[in-house]
């Protein structure tokens, strides 16, 4: 069983920075695609980064230059630093971890944004 839980969430204002942290439990992260989510009220849950076992990353448009994703697996986390963060960009995150035909997800954290 793996167990994710997402910190580092807040209140920031718009044109800073968060970092937000996914603390993975279980033997499996370092084999583990991982991605940050967020969903927003009233919308659709969608993919806002995602990095691979081996470290390829990808972006959502949205956040492209502005979000970066990485992981450390002699700690199992994921790290998704948010810099330049606008108000569209408030809403719950949460982590995910992918491997082979099985996912996990956190409980989320919720960032947002002050014009």
């Amino acid at each position: 069983q793996v167990q994710l839980v997402e910190s580092g969430g807040g209140l920031v204002q718009a044109g800073g920075s968060l970092r937000l942290s996914c603390a993975a439990s279980g033997r499996i992260f370092s084999s583990s695609a991982m991605g940050w989510y967020r969903q927003a009220p009233g919308k659709q849950r969608e993919l806002v980064a995602s990095i691979t076992s081996s470290g390829s990353t990808k972006y959502s448009d949205s956040v492209k230059g502005r979000f970066t994703i990485s992981r450390d697996n002699a700690k199992n986390t994921a790290i998704l630093q948010m810099n330049s963060l606008k108000p569209e960009d408030t809403a719950d995150y949460l982590c995910n971890a992918k491997l082979l035909f099985q996912d996990w997800w956190g409980q989320g954290t919720q960032v947002t944004v002050s014009s």
